[in-house]
């Protein structure tokens, strides 16, 4: 790893799920919230923990409490993508800072937080990259962008600094604006702002943060849902399961780094200009961003597959510092010259053209090919995305984000 690389991202994401519930009457006198029934086989928290795990955070930490052992049994020691669960229950009820008090002492120094009843679309990344960033900012949180503020109460922005909070008015006509939308990305420091027992970092803290200037936000349209009411929770049964997410495929070497030749060690990774750019645009648009790429390098001994997995975990960290992410690495070392039987395939169904990786994102991630476009510097990465009906573009060098501001207006 380079010497001047750090990794000052945040790798922890703590969820809420001690709520009652009461709204939801006796749905929730024997089930916590969280986990009402979606599916036959998911509740609503496993939504909720996939879409941290898509974004790289490797601990998840769930603070439980009303019918805690439930949420003990189903998630302490589970396994989202590269994220473990922990649960802790706390001894009785708390409040949203007092939960986090409770759990101090298993806090990192820098970590995301959100409710476990609501699911807010948006790239978590961002908001830890804000925080990070600027030493201005204890905190960061996720606003949501809606057309009418006047039942909710609305937050106050200015540029990227929340200077305010408002309650609910009556005006006669509809208020467009942002309010809060429940996740925050924090330092673990800001606790010591909050009292002892019972507290609400929503109520007792971020008003402190904000009169001081410490306090970020970042507006988003993200899809946002909060099961709090039986009508809410129909609707995330009608909606949830069904849900497919546009992806954009990139082919790596060419199109992320400099295609010098058979890139496959991190000392030989250069940035394609706008390549960070573009990947933090498909992330706060809730595009998927999946990376297919044939490494013919492997098979010929150039480099090995540990050697390409941790050119992608570099890549990867770059991008969280950078507010941003990718999905998942999908690569092919098989070739027809390998130097090995092992790696010796004449026509690999990965290896593109054939659309092998392509077919497996789609099902493992629950990608909607025809919301989707493919960015290939070949002739064959467009053939693998013309095999699966996603629209493919071809990249021939320059800058990738005024490339895709050309083809991709609209996002």
């Amino acid at each position: 790893m380079p010497q001047n690389f750090s990794e000052n991202h945040a790798k922890q994401f703590v969820v809420l799920v001690g709520g009652r519930g009461t709204r939801l009457g006796n749905l929730t006198a024997t089930t916590p919230k969280p986990l009402m029934q979606i599916t036959d086989n998911e509740v609503f928290l496993d939504f909720l923990l996939r879409n941290v795990a898509r974004q790289g955070f490797d601990e998840i930490l769930l603070l439980a409490g009303h019918l805690g052992d439930a949420v003990y049994n189903r998630y302490h020691g589970a396994v989202f993508g590269t994220a473990k669960v922990a649960v802790l229950i706390e001894p009785h009820p708390m409040g949203t800072g007092g939960a986090l008090n409770f759990a101090r002492d298993h806090l990192h120094d820098s970590f995301l937080v959100a409710n476990g009843d609501t699911l807010f679309d948006i790239n978590f990344r961002a908001l830890d990259q804000l925080r990070q960033a600027s030493s201005d900012f204890a905190a960061v949180i996720a606003l949501r962008c809606v057309p009418d503020v006047r039942r909710f109460g609305s937050v106050t922005l200015d540029g990227q600094t929340v200077v305010g909070f408002n309650e609910k008015c009556d005006l006669p006509e509809a208020v467009e604006g942002v309010i809060n939308g429940g996740i925050y990305a924090l330092d673990r420091t800001v606790l010591d702002f909050l009292p002892e027992g019972p507290s609400s970092i929503e109520n007792d803290l971020f008003p402190l943060l904000a009169k001081a200037g410490k306090l970020g936000g970042i507006a988003s349209h993200g899809y946002f849902l909060d099961i709090g009411l039986p009508e809410t929770l129909a609707i995330a049964k009608q909606d949830l399961p069904y849900q497919r997410r546009p992806a954009m495929f990139l082919d790596r070497d060419g199109v992320i780094n400099i295609d010098s030749g058979y890139v496959g060690r991190i000392e030989d990774f250069i940035w394609v200009d706008g390549a960070k750019e573009t990947i933090r645009r498909a992330n706060d648009s809730g595009f998927a961003v999946i990376v297919v790429t044939n490494q013919a390098g492997v098979a010929r001994g150039f480099y090995s597959e540990g050697d390409v997995e941790a050119l992608h975990r570099y890549i990867q960290l770059q991008l969280f510092n950078f507010g941003a992410f990718i999905d998942a690495f999908y690569y092919c070392p098989y070739h027809a010259d390998a130097v090995t039987d092992h790696y010796r395939h004449a026509n690999h169904p990965d290896r593109k053209p054939n659309p092998g990786m392509i077919q497996r994102a789609i099902g493992e991630h629950k990608l909607s090919p025809d919301q989707s476009i493919l960015i290939g510097d070949q002739a064959t990465d467009i053939q693998a995305a013309g095999a699966v009906g996603i629209r493919g573009y071809l990249f021939q060098g320059g800058n990738l984000e005024e490339f895709i501001a050309s083809i991709w207006p609209d996002k």
